[in-house]
């Protein structure tokens, strides 16, 4: 018998109460997003504004980050095509794993820091490919810290409402190089194939869990 069980549990329906009063908490109930918000149609997921994005790399929010990384999920042609000033190409499984769960330096930096590390995920229109992988990160995180929920390496990630299309649209001059390359661009229709195919076998699930394991 664990004695420890009715003590975590507890600590679980704890944590869940305090969760639903506060919907402005970040995913481990520790504090308030540091970054505001806007709404998307992944109710699951939180979303900032291509202006909060614009602002953040300008400096407005340095005095409550410590760090950020964009994480751009589109395939590595549109990347190339214009992307965010800083955003990381990262739009497999494994690079999600080796960039953020894989290396103790990293995930102990992450978890010690008194500032926040906040992770952006975005793709082309933030509807499949970045939604997708910021579910699989928070996933990995949840069951890397089972035994300790809520606790989390990292409690506070976002999506990109509209992706790259909208901030591109609205803030050009903030990407290298200050171009938009569609995924459906019909000089890279057989990289198209190429990096669907071996994103494929990386499709994930929804994180579609019951309340006490809740995202």
């Amino acid at each position: 018998y664990d004695r420890s069980f009715p003590h975590r549990q507890n600590s679980i329906k704890a944590a869940l109460s305090l969760g639903d009063s506060r919907s402005d908490l970040i995913a481990d109930f520790s504090a308030p997003y540091a970054l505001p918000r806007c709404k998307s149609k992944h109710s699951d997921l939180q979303a900032i504004s291509s202006e909060t994005v614009s602002n953040l790399l300008r400096g407005e929010y340095s005095e409550e980050i410590d760090n950020y990384v964009i994480v751009d999920c589109r395939y590595p042609y549109e990347y190339q095509g214009g992307h965010i000033e800083g955003a990381e190409n990262v739009y497999t499984k494994s690079d999600i794993l080796d960039r953020f769960m894989k290396s103790d330096e990293l995930t102990s930096k992450a978890a010690d820091s008194k500032k926040k590390n906040i992770i952006i995920f975005h793709c082309e229109f933030s509807s499949e490919r970045g939604p997708k992988m910021c579910r699989y990160l928070r996933e990995t995180d949840r069951k890397e810290n089972t035994d300790q929920y809520p606790k989390l390496t990292y409690p506070e990630i976002y999506i990109l409402e509209g992706g790259y299309k909208a901030f591109y649209e609205h803030e050009s001059s903030q990407c290298t190089p200050q171009a938009y390359k569609p995924m459906l661009h019909i000089d890279h229709s057989q990289e198209l194939k190429h990096f669907r195919a071996k994103t494929k076998s990386s499709n994930g699930s929804r994180c579609n869990r019951r309340r006490m394991l809740r995202c």
